[in-house]
């Protein structure tokens, strides 16, 4: 099994955050419930860049949800109203370790 990591970059329009912000949650809701999801990350960097990474487990899990219906209508409302630019990238996990300190000082 290699995870499959996708790294979202992105900038949005003026004016459209609220807006986004309601798809960007209904699809986060979706890929939480599908099957195969391992872990969703989201940040905004101090310049305004947006960066979502997501994994899931294997490479059918990120084809069902790059295939999901409600994703590909939320691709083409991206592009038409919110993003002023974007960039994927896909990735196959090829090392992954953690480290957990259970007793911090």
């Amino acid at each position: 099994m290699v995870a499959i990591v996708t790294v979202f970059r992105s900038r949005l329009r003026p004016g459209v955050e609220d807006l986004y912000r309601e798809v960007a949650n209904e699809m986060s809701r979706i890929a939480h419930s599908m099957s195969g999801f391992l872990e969703e990350k989201f940040f905004i960097s101090p310049d305004g860049e947006r960066v979502t990474l997501v994994r899931f487990r294997d490479r059918e899990s990120h084809l069902a949800w790059a295939e999901h219906p409600a994703h590909l209508l939320a691709q083409r409302k991206g592009r038409d109203e919110f993003y002023s630019w974007y960039d994927i990238s896909v990735s196959e996990e090829t090392y992954q370790h953690s480290f957990w300190n259970s007793d911090p000082q």
